[in-house]
């Protein structure tokens, strides 16, 4: 359903470090630059940060990216910590979602809600 998805950051070097490291774990990494306008994907950019334009209080944004495995959550959650992102779900089992939903949840430097999700059964 979606092609592409911008977010605003106040800080694109704080933020690019922390997607730079977590990206990386997921087979994505930074695919173009435009000024301080970056653009993130495995094959095409479908994931970009640009700095923020608005003043006021930003509103959180929960992103999922999908894991090609459970051993990628986990490095995506090691490498978040890498980073110190603040963690707010290690990698688990969330069988309220579905049985096989295995997730691990970080805040990225704006404080979203930052996901790696893989839905694959063991």
């Amino acid at each position: 359903m979606l092609d592409h998805l911008g977010i605003q950051v106040r800080d694109v070097p704080a933020s690019a470090a922390f997607y730079d490291a977590v990206l990386a774990t997921l087979g994505a990494r930074r695919l173009m630059e435009f000024g301080d306008v970056l653009g993130y994907g495995s094959d095409k950019p479908d994931f970009w940060l640009s700095p923020t334009t608005a003043t006021g209080a930003a509103h959180e944004a929960h992103i999922a990216f999908t894991a090609p495995d459970r051993a990628a959550v986990r490095a995506f959650h090691d490498a978040a910590v890498a980073v110190g992102a603040e963690v707010l779900h290690a990698p688990r089992v969330w069988p309220e979602y579905h049985p096989t939903y295995f997730g691990a949840f970080v805040r990225d430097p704006d404080g979203n809600n930052v996901e790696a999700v893989c839905h694959a059964p063991e």
